[in-house]
């Protein structure tokens, strides 16, 4: 009978990790676990503190620190790979698992299909001829080696990949693989992890070759199994049930889609929301309850293009569904920083930046900041304002963050109500400074009140109508009662200005301290 080990690659959520292992551990498979080295040691220390005892747990044994597009996703898999091989010798199978998936179907269940045939589960297309890829790079991940990471250092990336197409210096496919490309949640048998670790082990080159890639996890066991296995032991295909929204991004099932995961055609399912208990309990219950019967309908990704595609988001399966989903999680925390002189803001920005990992970013929703890749809804401000939640989803997705720091004009005042109302931990400081004649004066001209001509009595007239309009924008903010309020001042007292950033921002008192006194932020 088959004997899964699975292999789960997390950076949160240790108690949903514990209880994940225990039910897969529970029907006699194992669970190898690889926690992302960025996320904190207490929690790491909580997961081997509560799994340890469990004989059918292992841990990989060098935690890496990963990062979406990287080779280290590759490695870190390689490390949980090596390990559950070795402790776990009676696995017949091995499941490539993250911590956002559950089970939609029973143990006994998912026995009998991986019994029913010998053959390996990995979707692996033609690289070059599938059209797998919709957008961004496609041969250039392969011909020029990317040592930066497009999402975090996108200045380096690009600087780097245009080097390189400039000069020519391209590289060689090697030339006994055929690029293949797919989802990296697979299924693969023992003889064939046996085999991709003796090809690793015996290949340099090719290992040379993927780790300067990008997205080599979408590359790297699909190129590899498809070298080492015959096409007739390949069921190209995965067997975890996912769709991706127009955006790029895996949509989330809610409490709502019990009896629909478990009618298609998969063994696990992946995104589940954070906020579906009912649903995540429901699902644990499943994998241990020796059902054996499931209606399979598998109509789930042609009914996600038919719902999306005429804007009927949520109709069939009641307010929650794919693109309805409207917040950015419970467990999220926002800070926006409101400030007129967006300068200011700025200089705040880069500063934080400086001293901590928490993603900060300037007025995206007020000018074309720079952005990463999100899938073409980051292009305009038109587009960023109209998905402003599925915005900022992404830019948590992409830092596996849980705080972000953004800017806001205090003009655009539904923006800030929008994420006030949202479920996340929202947070608010505004930045009071002092304007000057000669700043409303630069201001009329950029927001075109007036030009270079405009007589000087005119513009005299004007300006005290301008402070009025900035004072009523944020009288207007304070009168809302926003719970989390800090006011950060210009002519406020050092103590006051650290004790307002400490709390908004969630940072340690002394790197407080050392912003306040920074009075260059103010200068105009």
């Amino acid at each position: 009978m088959a004997r899964i080990a699975f292999i789960l690659l997390t950076h949160k959520d240790p108690e949903g990790i514990i209880a994940q292992a225990e039910r897969l551990t529970a029907t006699g498979d194992y669970v190898a676990i690889h926690f992302d080295a960025r996320a904190g040691q207490a929690q790491y220390h909580k997961l081997r503190e509560a799994l340890d005892p469990n004989p059918n747990v292992t841990f990989a044994k060098k935690r890496i620190k990963c990062g979406w597009g990287e080779w280290s996703l590759v490695a870190a898999t390689l490390e949980a790979l090596r390990a559950a091989e070795a402790a776990f010798p009676r696995a017949t199978h091995f499941y490539m698992l993250s911590g956002d998936c559950m089970q939609i179907k029973s143990a006994e269940y998912a026995h009998a299909l991986l019994d029913a045939e010998e053959a390996d589960y990995i979707e692996s297309v033609d690289f070059h001829n599938s059209g797998w890829i919709k957008t961004g790079l496609k041969e250039d991940r392969l011909i020029y080696r990317h040592w930066f990471n497009e999402r975090t250092q996108p200045r380096r990336f690009y600087a780097s990949y245009s080097a390189q197409k400039r000069l020519g210096l391209t590289r060689e496919i090697p030339s006994d693989l055929q690029m293949m490309i797919g989802s990296q949640w697979w299924c693969l048998r023992r003889r064939t992890i046996e085999w991709l670790l003796d090809f690793i082990e015996n290949r340099p080159d090719v290992m040379r070759f993927f780790r300067t890639t990008w997205i080599p996890d979408e590359t790297f066991f699909q190129t590899l199994v498809r070298h080492v296995v015959p096409d007739r032991e390949i069921r190209s295909r995965t067997l975890t049930f996912l769709v991706f929204t127009d955006y790029g991004m895996p949509a989330n099932f809610y409490n709502d889609h019990y009896d629909f995961l478990l009618s298609q055609d998969y063994l696990f399912a992946r995104k589940i929301s954070p906020d579906a208990t009912d649903l995540k309990a429901r699902l644990g219950e499943l994998w241990t309850s020796g059902r054996t019967e499931f209606s399979i309908s598998n109509e789930g990704r042609a009914l996600h293009r038919f719902l999306t595609g005429r804007g009927r988001v949520g109709r069939r399966f009641a307010p929650r569904f794919w693109e309805a989903e409207s917040t950015l999680g419970r467990e999220r925390m926002l800070v926006l920083v409101l400030c007129k002189k967006w300068h200011v803001a700025k200089r705040l920005m880069g500063e934080l930046r400086k001293r901590s990992h928490m993603p900060a970013y300037d007025y995206l929703f007020n000018e074309m900041s720079p952005l990463p890749d999100l899938g073409g809804i980051e292009t305009s401000q038109e587009k960023r304002n109209r998905h402003r939640r599925a915005v900022l989803r992404m830019l948590y997705d992409q830092h596996n963050a849980e705080r972000m720091v953004i800017c806001v004009d205090p003009a655009s005042f539904p923006v800030i109500e929008d994420f006030v109302s949202d479920k996340c931990q929202t947070r608010i400081l505004e930045i009071e400074c002092s304007f000057s004649d000669a700043y409303l004066a630069g201001h009329a001209r950029r927001v075109g009140l007036a030009g270079e001509a405009t007589p000087q009595p005119v513009l005299e007239r004007l300006l005290p109508t301008i402070r009025a309009d900035l004072a009523h924008e944020s009288e207007r903010i304070r009168e809302a009662g926003f719970e989390n309020y800090a006011l950060l001042r210009e002519a406020g007292d050092r103590e006051d200005n650290a004790r307002a950033l400490a709390h908004a921002l969630d940072i340690p008192s002394d790197m407080a301290q050392e912003l306040a006194q920074l009075d260059y932020i103010f200068a105009d």
